[in-house]
This record gives structure tokens, C-alpha cells and sequence, in this order.
């Protein structure tokens, strides 16, 4: 590499692009480690939100809708209609009203 004392103009080249890939390799250490705790954070605070149990008047809603099309398309009959009904309405299951 060295000739007469000097460094000849392919040491000055691998001494240039050597230092420029090892900073590019400590930038890019950088920003993902970066993301990685940005994501980490966003992740939970995402957890959280949808952590949170729905209403319980949304889910009965959504249950009784689903119920109803099973009904409609006949794979539940009468009695078993108003039997989960009645379970989803929080009260105690009894004979079908007339």
C-alpha cells in the first residue's frame, strides 16, 4: 500500500470507502434500534387501545343480529331462537311466549 512513504491512490480509495461503509453501518444501527423502540411503544399503546373490551350493549347488539340471521336461515328452529335470546338479554330462559 505504502510506496517511497507514500500511500498510492488505491490505498487512498480502500481508506475512503472503508470509512464511509463503516459509518453507514453505524447510521444504519442507529435508526433501527431507533424504530425498534418507536415501535416497541406504538405497539403497546396500540395493545391498550384495543385491549379495552367493547360495550357490552355493541356486543349483545352484534349477537343478536348474528342470532337472527342463523334464525332466518333456518338453522336454529323456534325454541332454540328464544332460548339464546333470552341468554343474550340476561334473562332466564323459559317457555316461548305465544
Amino acid at each position: 500500500m505504502y510506496w517511497n512513504g507514500h500511500m498510492g491512490p488505491w490505498g487512498w480509495l480502500a481508506m475512503s470507502l472503508t470509512a464511509l461503509v463503516f459509518w453507514a453501518l453505524i447510521i444504519a444501527a442507529a435508526v433501527l434500534v431507533a424504530r425498534s423502540f418507536k415501535r416497541d411503544g406504538a405497539a403497546a399503546q396500540g395493545a391498550a387501545a384495543h385491549a379495552a373490551p367493547a360495550p357490552r350493549a355493541a356486543s349483545a347488539e352484534g349477537a343478536e343480529t348474528l342470532l337472527a340471521e342463523r334464525y332466518a336461515k333456518g338453522e336454529i328452529d323456534d325454541e332454540e331462537y328464544a332460548r339464546r335470546l333470552a341468554v343474550l338479554r340476561g334473562h332466564a330462559p323459559g317457555p316461548a311466549p305465544p
